[in-house]
């Protein structure tokens, strides 16, 4: 385990950091354990224990920041699902086994119609659906989208791989 979770003096998760920011944080008395696992750190001269998860001992202002737009936060926003004929991974599709692989952004306003690269305007869809659709509105391709592309409402923090036993209470995690 080499990052460790700072917490908010509420004990809301705020994201994950490196070992160095914790310990630059710990050693200005900014933050305190709130958990007894610790990494442990070799010194020239003696071993330092960082802990795993930390929390800041003051109340701070965190600017509540947008969720920024990208090709895969869609596709986890969708699920993975075909906004046109709902397919999903693992669906059986013209008799093939669909993989997420599958699947590509769809821009409901084509791009080259000037639409964007938003929240608003893509979505996850099939290989086949999106080419049928191709430079056309759904209206105009008379396909029906099953739901509106909107932007999330939450920015979920990621921990990616093996998720350490210490953080699993403050992530709300199994």
């Amino acid at each position: 385990m080499s990052k460790v979770l700072l917490l908010s003096a509420g004990y809301e998760p705020l994201g994950i950091i490196t070992r160095r920011r914790a310990l630059a944080l710990l050693l200005k008395g900014r933050v305190e354990a709130a958990c007894s696992d610790a990494i442990e750190i070799n010194g020239v001269s003696s071993k330092l224990r960082i802990p795993a998860v930390m929390r800041l001992r003051r109340y701070i202002q965190v600017p509540q920041r947008g969720v920024r737009w990208s090709r895969q936060a869609v596709f986890q926003r969708d699920n993975y699902t075909c906004a046109y004929c709902g397919v999903r991974p693992g669906d059986k599709s013209r008799g093939q086994l669909m993989t997420k692989r599958d699947f590509t952004i769809d821009h409901v306003w084509p791009l080259s119609r000037g639409g964007k690269n938003s929240w608003g305007n893509t979505i996850c869809a099939c290989a086949r659906c999106n080419q049928r659709k191709g430079s056309r509105t759904p209206h105009e391709a008379n396909m029906k989208l099953g739901w509106e592309p909107k932007t999330p409402r939450v920015n979920y923090l990621v921990a990616s791989g093996e998720v350490p036993a210490s953080w699993k209470i403050y992530l709300e995690l199994p």
